[in-house]
Formats: structure tokens, C-alpha cells, sequence
């Protein structure tokens, strides 16, 4: 299986972190990972299977061939699929509604398709995709497709700025340092995060924690679990168990066990080798080459692992 990591341009980079996909390159069935919870939230655009995963009652769904992960409290089961091939859009935290029109407070937990969300914009994106003859070409339509979606406007700058600070200061700010910074009481604060994200800032700093704890085990399997927990901001081991516990119904060892053994969705940083800048832009959409990069050459995107 090839998989590959690019920058998005210019545009779309302050909002989003990352396109990232792989491709399927005989009749593998790839073991998929349980998604845990999460602050990201990540549109997948598949021409291969879409995923399945499981309801709490047992029965398996199926994604839509454009679907979008949102914000998650809950893990998503993934069973596994021979046939795997997609583009994934990675937002960075807090920016999704600068795409949608749907307030991110109606999105925790949910599994929506791109035509739910976009109408019919998304459905002529998924059209243009089905036609598509490499990773570079269907980048080209997304990178088009979100230009256009994006908004110029915040629904609330502060929160806006607040939850990346969350997110990357998780172990050493807090809600009340937050606050401060910010020049709002805590229960304003508290009040214009619920309105735009349906999550406290508490809650999005353990969320963060969370993340933060699990992508480094996950990434690096020589890593303590209690050092590593303990470097993020749980008090002890036995806080970490009982945090994870709670959020993924399994202990941290069976889950580590069982997601070494499988692919997984944590990517390594975009500082390393491998990672590349988009390579394709559009003018009137008109695919054309950056400088010093051809157009539609799909072995500047891809990477083998």
C-alpha cells in the first residue's frame, strides 16, 4: 500500500494541516483502526471501499464515498476492507466551520456525508473525483472545492484562536489562564465555546491531553505509557487508565496491542521526509505546475512506506 502526505497551498494551509490518503496496491485486506476520540475533525474522499464501522448495538454502516469525521467524544469502530483507497482532509482544531455551514456544536459524533453537508457541490465534487486519473488531479478538485467553500469570516475569532492554544499548550495552560489571556471572565469563555464548538474548554484540553498521549504511544512503540502520560498532564498511571477507559471502552494496553498490529491514522509530523508540498494548483481550473514541479506527475505526491 503507498500512502502519502502533502501541504496544502497557501490558501488553505492556515485551516487546514494536511492532505493525507493512501492507495491500495494489490488485494490486501487492511486491518483498520478503532478512531478514537479526538478534537480533529477529517473529511475522507474514498475511490475505493468506503469504510464500515460498527453501532454501539452491533450492526455495521457504511460511509458515504465523501464522508467527514467530526469533532469525537466517541470512538468509531473501522472494520477491516480489502479494497482501500482515499484522499483525507485533516482541519486543524477549530476551523472546520470556516468550510461548513452547520454549527460545530450539531457536529460532535457525527458521520456525515460531503452531500448532507455541501448539497449538491458536494455531489458534483464526487463526480469529478469518479473521473479522476491520479492523487495529483483529484487533489487539484479539493483544493479547488474548499477554496470555494472557505469563508473569510470567523463565527468567533477568540474561540477560533483559543482552541489551537488548547490544543498545543494542553499540559501547561488552563481554562482560568485561558480566560485571561483572552480578556473574558471564565464563564464567558465557557459560554462562546459551547456556542461555537459544543465543548467546554475544559474538555477540549483533555481531549487534547488525550490525543496528545495516545499518537505518541501509538507512533513510537519503545515510549513508557506512564512517562509519556505523565508528560502530558495526567496526574498518575492510574488517572491515564481510567481517562482512557472512559473514552475508548478498553484498557490503554489491549487497544496498543491490537493498534500495533494494524494500520492507524496518526501520521507522522509534516516536518518529515516524505512530506510534500502540493504540487498542482488551478487557474480557472486549469491544473498548471508550481515551479520546478510537472503537472499530473503523481510520483512528486505519492511516497511508498
Amino acid at each position: 500500500m503507498k500512502t502519502f502526505q502533502v501541504i496544502p497551498n497557501p490558501v488553505l494551509h492556515p485551516f487546514i494541516d494536511r492532505f493525507w490518503g493512501w492507495k491500495s496496491t494489490g488485494d490486501e485486506i487492511v486491518r483498520l483502526p478503532t478512531v478514537l476520540p479526538g478534537t480533529g475533525a477529517e473529511l475522507y474522499l474514498h475511490w475505493g471501499d468506503p469504510f464500515r464501522y460498527v453501532l454501539n448495538d452491533g450492526q455495521r454502516a457504511k460511509c458515504a464515498y465523501g464522508h467527514l469525521f467530526c469533532v469525537r467524544q466517541k470512538p468509531i469502530r473501522l472494520a477491516p476492507s480489502p479494497n482501500i483507497s482515499f484522499i483525507a482532509v485533516r482541519f486543524r482544531a477549530g476551523m472546520l466551520h470556516r468550510f461548513t455551514p452547520i454549527p460545530g456544536r450539531e457536529l460532535l459524533d457525527r458521520v456525515l456525508s460531503v452531500e448532507e453537508i455541501w448539497g449538491s457541490e458536494g455531489t458534483a465534487l464526487l463526480g469529478k473525483l469518479s473521473y479522476a486519473k491520479s492523487s495529483a488531479e483529484r487533489l487539484l478538485h479539493i483544493q479547488s472545492f474548499l477554496e470555494r467553500q472557505l469563508k473569510n469570516r470567523s463565527l468567533d475569532v477568540l474561540v477560533e484562536r483559543a482552541i489551537p492554544m488548547i490544543y498545543k499548550q494542553c499540559v501547561s495552560i488552563s481554562v482560568d489562564g485561558l480566560a485571561e489571556k483572552l480578556h473574558l471572565g471564565r464563564r464567558q469563555l465557557e459560554r462562546r465555546f459551547m456556542a461555537f464548538a459544543g465543548q467546554s474548554p475544559g474538555e477540549v484540553k483533555c481531549l487534547s491531553r488525550f490525543q496528545h498521549t495516545v499518537r505518541k504511544l501509538v507512533l513510537d512503540a519503545s515510549a513508557d505509557p506512564t512517562d509519556i502520560a505523565l508528560a502530558n498532564g495526567y496526574y498518575d498511571q492510574a488517572h491515564f487508565i481510567h481517562d482512557f477507559q472512559r473514552r475508548a471502552s478498553t484498557t490503554p494496553g489491549r487497544y496498543l496491542e491490537d493498534a500495533r498490529m494494524k494500520t492507524h491514522f496518526y501520521n507522522t509530523s509534516r516536518r518529515a521526509d516524505g512530506t510534500l508540498r502540493t504540487p498542482i494548483t488551478h487557474q480557472e481550473g486549469v491544473p498548471y505546475a508550481r515551479a520546478g514541479c510537472r503537472t499530473g506527475s503523481e510520483s512528486r505526491v505519492l511516497r511508498r512506506t
